[in-house]
């Protein structure tokens, strides 16, 4: 499981330096882990491939989606099978673990049991479908003290590792300044935008007439706790359905589980003090294609304060539109007051080049990963915190909210992560929290 060089003290220690709340679990060495499957398409079935790769026992599988579920059932034929996870949690027990990979508006549902059930969980991103969800499965992750972890699978990547060292070892100087930019452009647009763009669909507003759904795929569960409205095409497959705020919250909270991630990551950032977001003004329906968000942060430590702006679709920072900087199609960038490093998954530079170009990198401070998932099912066996816990991506995702929130606003917005509010924007609390289906209350 480990590298030569790395032991697995080695690999608990690392974690236990990255997270920001580790958890304490039930010791469960020596035997494999009971998991349950909530989501088998999609990532859905990414997760359960990895997870039965390391040897786990599958023991029950539940899509709204039977296609999904029949064909995962094909492979693991022991395991109980389920259409609304809500009777899974209430019908069967007997499992250790659960990993949730459902659309976006259905996640906390689907976690929160599992927390207070004790039960290790893996949830994709992003969290939660906004910040007061988040919030509850930052509390219920903390109170249960089992293994959690975010489907942010480039944590676990050797490339943002080496840049959290150049960050933290001081190879750039003090940054107080950051940008991140994403090409994917799926969302409200003009028609040519979406040509230009290659979104999956091209739609302005809800529709109006109703179409049958498929036979194999149970709407009424997908809407779960979602306003009522009658399928059409335009919600599914996924992820068509991501840009519909009922259903998930666009690429801000999407692209930035896994791009913010870096900043979050380098820059040990949580809360943020202010947001504004641009351009606007939002639409009730649909998420934007192309948006920015302006986030600024306090000193952390010995970090001075810094800024972070995000930026997705047909957006850029400056110093990239003005060809300062190599033209990356997508990239996070870190301005210090010494140089600058420049990372997107699989690669990064420091610039000036001609400046670092005998720059001796600083010594490796965190071990390569033994895999996301690998990581996540090794603790919830033997004890310790997961790099990805929900008390660390759940400060990534309810900041990546707050993006949001700001652009629905249409205003710079002040947080009191305490308080759960904008001080002074109080029509910003109902896209916070959500009022839910009946039936699909969550305490």
């Amino acid at each position: 499981m480990f590298s030569r060089t790395t032991t697995r003290r080695h690999f608990l220690g690392t974690i236990l330096a990255a997270s920001v709340a580790p958890a304490i679990v039930r010791a469960q060495a020596g035997r494999k882990l009971n998991v349950a499957i909530i989501g088998c398409g999609g990532r859905g079935a990414g997760n359960l491939a990895e997870i039965a790769a390391n040897g786990e026992n599958i023991v029950a599988l539940c899509d709204v989606n039977a296609n999904n579920l029949a064909a995962a059932a094909k492979k693991y034929p022991d395991a109980k099978t389920f259409a609304d996870f809500r009777k899974l949690y209430d019908e069967f027990k007997d499992f250790d673990a659960v990993a949730v990979s459902t659309a976006e508006h259905t996640h906390s549902f689907a976690t929160l049991p599992a927390l207070r059930m004790k039960k290790h969980v893996y949830c994709e991103k992003p969290l939660a479908h906004n910040v007061w969800e988040t919030r509850k499965i930052r509390e219920a992750a903390k109170a249960a003290g089992v293994a959690t972890q975010m489907g942010t699978q480039i944590h676990a990547t050797k490339n943002y590792r080496r840049v959290v060292e150049l960050i933290q070892g001081g190879a750039i100087g003090a940054v107080t300044e950051c940008h991140v930019w994403v090409s994917r452009a799926w969302g409200l647009q003009s028609e040519e935008a979406s040509r230009r763009n290659r979104d999956i669909v091209f739609v302005t507003e809800r529709p109006k007439e109703a179409q049958t759904p498929p036979a194999h795929f149970n709407w009424e569960l997908f809407l779960g706790p979602a306003v009522e409205r009658p399928f059409h095409n335009v919600y599914f497959p996924g992820p068509k359905w991501y840009r519909w705020w009922d259903f998930g919250s666009g690429t801000m909270s999407d692209l930035g589980s896994h791009w913010n991630d870096l900043p979050f990551w380098a820059l040990n950032l949580d809360a943020p003090l202010t947001i504004e977001a641009s351009p606007g003004p939002a639409d009730s329906e649909l998420a934007p294609a192309t948006m920015s968000a302006t986030y600024e942060y306090g000193p952390r430590g010995t970090m001075p304060a810094c800024k972070l702006t995000w930026y997705q679709g047909e957006l850029r920072p400056a110093v990239w539109t003005e060809k300062k900087i190599p033209q990356w199609a997508d990239g996070a960038l870190f301005i210090g007051d010494k140089g600058m490093v420049l990372a997107n998954y699989d690669k990064h530079i420091l610039l000036p080049e001609e400046q670092y170009k005998d720059f001796q990198r600083p010594e490796r401070t965190i071990s390569d990963s033994i895999g996301h998932h690998k990581e996540w099912l090794e603790v919830a066996k033997n004890g310790g915190p997961t790099t990805c816990n929900f008390a660390y991506s759940g400060g990534l995702t309810e900041a990546n909210h707050l993006g949001n929130v700001a652009y629905r606003v249409g205003k710079k917005i002040h947080w009191d992560a305490a308080k759960l509010e904008c001080p002074g924007a109080p029509e910003a609390a109902k896209f916070l929290k959500r009022e839910y289906r009946k039936g699909w209350e969550l305490a």
